[in-house]
């Protein structure tokens, strides 16, 4: 009869929790695990950012195909944060604490990672970023899919310097004025200057998220460029704005044998929007473009390119892979193997079995994930822009980088740790 008793009022409480709006979410149901997916689905950088959400799905659902992880289904939460910085914290929160999702694949601009940051370390979660950042930052929490200054910026910058490059002796700087544009350009001025380059040879600039009249700035740097050096920019602009910068090169007649443009930024998705018949010749230099032939990568276009007909996505027909995307792709990969190499989804086990996870990547090599610092091991390549909007690969690396977090020409980074799991 007590034992009744107790299990009625059990139910009557759990009726009432539920019906004001407590009902207990259980962290997955017992043949699914779910994975949080946030990305930005509307505002400013919606460009770039459905596009992973879109391979965070497919990604998903190929795995599912082939078994799942540890013998369950992977169950997405999509969540759009909608380009709105502290709404990305309030939503990796929703993903932890309400949909009680394993992991996070999500985030593209560096000040949307900085604002989740507090609510994973917090609540102990688990975020795999996929896009290029400014380093300076190495978190337990976090694995960074992306590419670190030295596996991007620096490479690039050198490049333009070289004799293939052009030889640029002067300097513009242009971004999207937040942390990623900001700290990269610091992290390049030092490395300039300390390849003898003078201040009076480095032009910066910055504009807000969202910005669309670049005919002022391109005019300065016209007449910058005037003043008797071989002048090369180096773009940091973040989301749509890449669309009227491009546009307004264009009808500025400014070319890329006179002025070449290098991009870390923009990718085959970014120049859809674009008529790329005035931009052939300009740069970017990246971890992987679609244009690379290799086995892994073709596989890769077609299962993305049958994904998006399947789920009738807008411009099907023409659809782009790009580094970011192949980031998230690897990055959910070596989650699954950490996942199955730990025998489950807990957060410090799952931490504990990541370093070392290696996969045949879409960019032709075998990567890896560095023992110690929470980085891939990346190729580097760099690629010019063809009338088509693909890209022609004219430099690379022999092989994988590791990443350097914290970068040699800020001062006192020798001093740093590289595990994150020690500090």
């Amino acid at each position: 009869m007590e034992q009744r008793r107790n299990l009625l009022k059990a139910t009557v409480l759990s009726l009432a929790l539920a019906a004001a709006g407590f009902a207990a979410v259980p962290a997955q149901a017992d043949d699914t695990i779910k994975v949080g997916i946030l990305h930005s689905l509307s505002g400013t950088m919606a460009i770039s950012e459905t596009a992973l959400k879109e391979t965070a799905l497919m990604t998903i659902a190929d795995i599912n195909a082939h078994g799942g992880v540890l013998g369950k289904q992977l169950e997405p939460v999509v969540v759009d944060p909608a380009s709105n910085w502290p709404l990305f914290a309030e939503k990796a929160r929703q993903l932890i604490s309400q949909d009680q999702v394993a992991v996070v694949f999500g985030c593209w601009t560096s000040v949307s990672r900085k604002s989740v940051l507090p609510v994973f370390k917090e609540l102990d979660g688990l975020l795999f970023y996929p896009v290029q950042y400014e380093g300076e930052e190495l978190e337990r929490n976090v694995f960074y899919t992306g590419a670190a200054p030295n596996q991007q910026a620096i490479p690039a910058v050198e490049y333009l310097m070289s004799k293939d490059g052009g030889s640029a002796k002067r300097f513009v700087l242009l971004g999207t004025d937040y942390v990623y544009p900001r700290t990269t350009n610091k992290i390049l001025r030092a490395f300039l200057k300390s390849k003898g380059v003078a201040d009076a040879d480095i032009m910066e600039e910055y504009t807000p998220f969202g910005h669309s009249d670049y005919q002022t700035i391109i005019a300065k740097i016209k007449k910058f460029a005037s003043e008797g050096k071989k002048t090369a920019v180096i773009s940091t602009i973040n989301g749509d704005s890449n669309v009227p910068f491009y546009k307004e090169l264009g009808n500025a007649g400014l070319k890329a044998t006179e002025v070449p443009v290098v991009a870390f930024s923009v990718g085959e998705e970014e120049l859809r929007g674009v008529d790329t018949k005035p931009l052939v010749g300009e740069l970017a230099a990246w971890n992987y473009f679609e244009s690379l032939k290799n086995p892994q990568n073709q596989k890769f276009i077609a299962m993305y390119r049958d994904w998006a007909k399947a789920h009738n996505l807008p411009k099907a027909d023409s659809v782009v892979t790009n580094d970011p995307m192949e980031a998230t792709y690897i990055g959910i990969h070596l989650w699954k193997q950490a996942v199955e190499k730990a025998g489950t989804t807990n957060v410090d086990k799952v931490i504990a079995a990541m370093g070392g996870q290696s996969f045949q990547a879409p960019d032709g090599f075998l990567i890896k994930m560095d023992e110690k610092n929470h980085h891939l091991w990346k190729p580097v390549f760099i690629g010019e822009v063809k009338a088509d909007g693909q890209f022609n690969v004219v430099w690379k690396t022999k092989g994988p980088v590791r990443a350097q977090p914290w970068s040699p020409f800020i001062a006192g980074n020798d001093k740093k740790k590289d595990v994150p799991d020690a500090q």
